[in-house]
């Protein structure tokens, strides 16, 4: 069995851990080899944390009506989400971010033109973010320009330390 401790760093990040025991994570912290997936900082120490006592039921409120056609109501423009339950994958995702923000130029709303100027060679060749439509990344796609979205766009809008 894991022990799930709650996790913070000197910058005041916090996080999760997953660990064989409070001796392992004593054992990782004192050899550096616990870090906080946002800023890299190995000065990391357990925060006070609420115990979680799995009764083997599955439990959930409910949370209102959903619609009976399956179809949810439409809130506006639909973004990629993820719910990475695994603290590994939420590390990974946050490294992979602060990768793109350092190694690419935020072009904002011109990104489908300045995308197309690099591609046709009217702009020097480099790593671009920025915004675009489901239309115009179609548009892109067509013209065989490759783009990736990015599932934690809103990481990058912020200062990612």
């Amino acid at each position: 069995m894991m022990k799930v401790f709650n996790l913070g760093c000197d910058n005041e990040h916090a996080f999760e851990g997953w660990f064989a025991s409070a001796d392992e994570f004593e054992r990782q912290v004192s050899g550096r080899m616990v870090e906080c997936p946002v800023c890299g900082s190995h000065a990391v120490r357990k925060l006070l944390s609420a115990p979680r006592i799995n009764t083997g039921a599955a439990e959930r409120p409910d949370s209102g009506e959903r619609p009976d056609s399956g179809e949810r109501p439409d809130s506006g423009e639909r973004r990629p989400v993820a719910m990475p339950n695994d603290a590994a994958m939420q590390t990974m995702l946050m490294k992979m971010a602060r990768h793109i923000q350092a190694n690419s130029e935020d072009v904002g709303e011109r990104f489908p033109d300045e995308a197309r100027r690099i591609h046709y060679d009217e702009a020097p060749k480099r790593s671009i973010r920025g915004l675009a439509s489901r239309d115009e990344a179609a548009e892109l796609a067509d013209e065989g320009i490759e783009i990736m979205p990015v599932p934690f766009g809103e990481l990058l809008k912020k200062s990612v330390q």
